[in-house]
């Protein structure tokens, strides 16, 4: 068996990464020879947990990596991983997929061998039949169905355990035309992610789903930050007891309950405004899904008007960003809540200083010299006014009152409640907790 994975970014990496590991021959193509160079080296371009490690033993096994579309052929499956990023008015931008369905279209009409091509890039309801599809039956002047396959196949990683996903995700979706090629297709996923789910649906729910699941994730994010805001508002009120509480019982589940300053990262904030385009544009008014990304928005909001609050005049004040990764466990920045209060601050006039065990050289590459960079914990606090623990990461965890001294002003926002258990010599606020009586 041979497959080739179209994309080498997070999906595209860890899936060929784990495939290779597995022994089965993958080609890995992305059109960036930078990056093909570093990763071929067996230096991924990006922190995941376990992704170096493996993607070391794939190049050993049966990992080839290149920049030429041309090697997919003879290939049994071909996987498409390319982005969909966001335009400014929220719809997707298939500009990318297009690109690569059209010039695949036209490799495999050259080709003998009958390829079953899987859509994994998140694409919205429609997008595989009315865009993907006559893509490349034109441009190979073959049929779907019939001299090659076609599947909507949406992942759901988590960033932070993506080589955990890939090996066991929690259910694998397939949807196309019950064919030859979805039976094949289906054969291959219950020997590669054994005892898993797999649902078999049409290219439209397929691509809901993700939407949907997604949306749901942003919708418990957004539902437990606006308890977090009430329970700050109640003296002694603990959203973290609250929290576990509700999650005991079955029909919510614990998890997605972390109150936080809002979600972030590569999936939710793309996703949901995504299906709230297209629910404007089919004649549906989204209105669950505008009040879940209002809310989210509300709560950088309530952070800089705890800043305000305590230290009146922002401008020229010297405050810390604890944090700018959008979750732990990852160098990813997109759509990161730290990010955006670093921008609202230096608009308002703040000298930013920034700390995060591995997204620093991301926030370079946004802030360049208007922010300053903190390797170290305590440097990064040195004479400022306020910090904002804004990523739960466990380096944090260890901030105590010899950490705080050098500061100028004893004010610290934790928006992950990390120190809420520690006896500090400074004003503390955290999200969620109510101010002790």
């Amino acid at each position: 068996m041979k497959i080739a994975v179209i994309g080498l970014g997070f999906v595209g990496l860890a899936l060929s990464s784990v495939l290779a590991s597995r022994g089965i021959t993958t080609i890995g193509i992305d059109s960036d020879r930078k990056k093909c160079s570093k990763i071929a080296k067996g230096i991924p371009t990006f922190f995941e947990p376990n992704l170096e490690k493996t993607l070391k033993k794939a190049l050993k096994k049966n990992l080839i990596i290149t920049d030429k579309l041309s090697s997919i052929n003879n290939c049994d499956f071909i996987f498409i991983t390319v982005g969909t990023p966001q335009k400014k008015n929220g719809e997707i931008d298939l500009s990318f997929i297009k690109i690569v369905v059209r010039n695949v279209g036209k490799l495999i009409s050259k080709n003998k061998k009958k390829p079953i091509i899987l859509i994994k890039s998140t694409v919205i309801p429609g997008t595989m039949k009315n865009v993907v599809l006559p893509i490349l039956e034109r441009n190979s002047k073959k049929k779907a169905g019939k001299d090659f396959g076609l599947i909507s196949n949406p992942e759901f990683l988590q960033e932070s355990r993506a080589i955990r996903d890939t090996i066991k995700p929690h259910v694998v979706v397939l949807g196309g035309y019950k064919t030859k090629f979805m039976r094949k297709t289906e054969k291959f996923f219950s020997r590669f992610n054994p005892n898993v789910p797999i649902i078999i649906t049409n290219h439209q729910t397929a691509e809901m789903i993700k939407y949907a699941n997604n949306s749901f994730l942003a919708t418990k994010i957004s539902f437990i930050n606006q308890i977090a805001s009430i329970c700050q508002a109640i003296p002694d009120t603990n959203i973290d007891d609250i929290a576990e509480t509700i999650g005991l019982d079955p029909r919510i589940g614990n998890l997605f309950l972390n109150a936080g300053p809002g979600y972030g990262g590569s999936c939710l904030p793309k996703d949901i405004n995504a299906i709230i385009n297209l629910s404007s544009k089919i004649g549906v008014e989204p209105t669950l899904l505008n009040a879940v990304e209002k809310t989210n928005k509300l709560q950088i909001s309530n952070i800089m008007g705890l800043i305000k609050q305590n230290i009146r005049k922002i401008k020229g004040k010297k405050i810390t960003i604890l944090g700018v990764a959008f979750k732990p466990d990852t160098d990813d920045i997109r759509d990161s809540m730290g990010i955006e209060l670093v921008r609202r601050l230096m608009k308002s006039g703040a000298n930013v200083t920034i700390h995060d065990p591995k997204a620093l050289d991301n926030a370079r590459k946004i802030f360049h010299s208007n922010a300053k960079y903190a390797t170290s914990i305590s440097s990064a606090l040195k004479n400022c006014q306020c910090a904002v623990i804004m990523t739960k990461w466990k380096q944090y965890e260890k901030i105590n009152n010899k950490t705080i001294k050098h500061m100028n002003k004893k004010l610290i926002i934790d928006s992950r409640r990390i120190l809420s258990n520690k006896n500090l010599d400074a004003k503390y606020y955290a999200i969620g907790l109510g101010q002790k009586t």
